[in-house]
């Protein structure tokens, strides 16, 4: 099977089938070098997908991390990052023997068809000029046949014409010698360059365009060859990575085996666990007597903290106490107008800095005093142990620079002892500073330590509340003597006690000049305004709107013209006059 022998006339179709299987070679490289592209993309969006679900340092969702499910998934983000990486050894082993190879090659068979094709063309343009001279002398040797025939048929006319002379007879006579003799050289010539032809086209057709065609063939069925091998290495490459693929996914299964529900379950109880105990029966209340309604004991006008101190919600909360809420089983006191009770707060152990932390929140006491009492301690107790880990790297750091000193001291020629005084001073300051420092967040723990009550105590509870800013569906809010910028405070304590000062509240509660209504509002729960600033609504109550909620979750409302102070927007239905259309709800 030979296309010197079977294809021989095929010249073109050949030029095109090579063409052909060239295209389809560099078809192949380009669906090659997108898969690398493929690969190296999706290894990037893996690794990128890996790095963004990474905890942040420093951050809260670093300590989310303890969890054994979470260990899991960052074991999963890890191994997906491996995971990444072997496609990304996909990419590079596919365009370095592939790709790379492959074009090194194309250029290599373009180079040789275009040689080969060349070579075919020369013969054919040499065999069609050989066709070309065989054509022209045929046709000459065709014409001097026929110029030697008329010739010879006007020399015949004229010698049968008696009119004409001899002379003219003669010159038809030579002229008719000429055009045959002229016949003869062209018929001799036609044959010498016929025979030329037929053993040129014999070679054309036995011999050179064989050889050429052979050729061509040997390089085709070599890139067919190529083409197989490199589809064969393009498997071998994918398979090369699928045991280390194979251990990721491992990975990611270990890590799943690890997972433990019931020490998650004790991670939150020790994240969670505020030390509070359990709040007791409540008492019931006879309304069956007409009472007249009056603020909150812990409002702004009542500051001493008298009175009940529950919290009632609407629709199925109603009625019910909430979590780590102290009652005070102190009478209600009448209300006292606002100028006569501001004195008293001011000279009273404060329990806030100012009624805008607790709009605006505050930030977070050194001593964690804003935590609920266990976790407290552990924040306390974290906090002694950073300090004692950065004085003994102080310590350790100070041994080190003493005996460099005492090398110094045997050894002058080492270096100037008396260069690592500053040093060992400043290491020194350092240690003491530490201490200091830890001696403080001590105290306060062994506070906290002997201040955590039994689980029989019932009478050394505490209660607070962590943030009145959400909604009242979620239970995760609860009130009591607390601070705005959401500390805990004890009436028994003076830790954290600091001097309000009167121009604080002067932009807060300035009764000289009241703020006009902007508008009404209705109360959708029972509101127990427990601390200053706050004022107590009944559900349904209807009141009038004097300041809107600014972002910080807190509606101004007044009830007369002695009475005002803040509610939970959640808690009440604005109505405001410039909304004249419908009612703006804070849901």
């Amino acid at each position: 099977m030979s296309w010197g022998t079977e294809l021989w006339d095929q010249f073109d179709n050949l030029e095109k089938h090579t063409q052909w299987g060239i295209d389809i070679l560099e078809k192949y490289i380009k669906f090659v070098k997108e898969r690398t592209e493929i690969e190296l993309s999706y290894a990037k969006q893996l690794r990128n997908l890996s790095k963004k679900y990474q905890p942040k340092k420093n951050s809260k969702e670093e300590e989310e991390y303890r969890y054994t499910a979470c260990k899991a998934f960052l074991s999963t983000l890890n191994e997906m990052n491996d995971y990444a990486g072997q496609h990304e050894v996909i990419s590079e082993n596919m365009t370095s023997q592939i790709t790379v190879e492959l074009a090194r090659y194309v250029q290599e068979l373009k180079q040789e068809r275009k040689s080969h094709f060349h070579e075919g063309r020369k013969a054919q343009q040499h065999i069609e000029t050989c066709w070309k001279q065989l054509e022209s002398s045929k046709r000459r040797f065709e014409r001097d046949c026929k110029e030697a025939d008329r010739a010879q048929q006007y020399f015949e006319k004229m010698d049968a014409d008696i009119n004409v002379t001899k002379a003219d007879v003669e010159k038809a006579r030579q002229q008719a010698q000429l055009r045959h003799q002229m016949a003869e050289d062209s018929k001799a010539d036609y044959s010498s360059i016929l025979q030329k032809f037929n053993h040129e086209q014999h070679d054309y057709y036995h011999t050179h365009i064989p050889n050429i065609f052979q050729k061509i063939q040997e390089m085709e069925e070599r890139r067919i060859g190529r083409i197989g091998e490199s589809v064969k290495t393009y498997a071998e490459l994918d398979r090369q990575v699928i045991p280390i693929i194979g251990k990721c996914l491992d990975g990611i299964v270990k890590a799943a085996e690890s997972i433990d529900p019931k020490n998650d379950s004790q991670l939150v109880i020790e994240a969670y666990k505020s030390g509070f105990e359990p709040p007791g029966d409540i008492e019931f209340e006879d309304f069956t007597q007409p009472m007249k309604r009056t603020v909150s004991d812990n409002s702004l006008s009542n500051s001493r903290g008298d009175g009940k101190s529950e919290l009632k919600f609407g629709g199925k909360s109603k009625g019910k106490l909430w979590p780590f809420i102290k009652k005070n089983k102190s009478p209600k006191q009448q209300k006292e107008p606002l100028s006569h009770r501001f004195n008293e707060f001011m000279t009273s152990k404060p329990k806030i800095h100012c009624f805008r932390s607790l709009k605006r929140g505050g930030a977070t006491p050194e001593d964690f005093s804003n935590l609920p009492p266990e976790q407290r301690r552990k924040k306390l107790q974290q906090k002694v142990d950073e300090l004692n880990k950065d004085i003994q790297k102080e310590m350790d750091q100070r041994d080190a620079i003493t005996k460099m000193k005492d090398v110094y001291l045997k050894n002058p020629q080492m270096g100037d002892p008396a260069s690592l005084d500053h040093k060992l001073a400043e290491v020194g300051q350092n240690i003491e500073k530490l201490r200091l420092e830890a001696q403080k967040f001590e105290a306060w723990l062994a506070e906290v330590e002997g201040r955590l009550p039994a689980r029989s105590d019932q009478a050394r509870r505490q209660s607070g509340m962590y943030d009145l800013q959400n909604p009242p569906a979620v239970n995760n809010c609860a009130q009591d003597r607390e601070s705005p910028d959401g500390s805990y405070t004890e009436e028994q304590s003076q830790e954290g006690e600091v001097k309000v000062l009167a121009t604080d509240f002067d932009d807060e509660f300035d009764d000289e000049e009241p703020l006009p209504a902007i508008g009404t509002c209705k109360a959708l729960y029972t509101f127990e305004g427990q601390n200053e600033g706050t004022i107590s609504v009944v559900e349904g109550e209807t009141l009038y709107v004097i300041e809107e909620d600014k972002g910080d979750g807190w509606t101004r409302i007044r009830r007369n013209e002695d009475e005002e102070g803040y509610v939970p927007t959640s808690y009440v239905e604005v109505y405001l006059d410039k909304n004249a259309k419908g009612a703006k709800t804070y849901i």
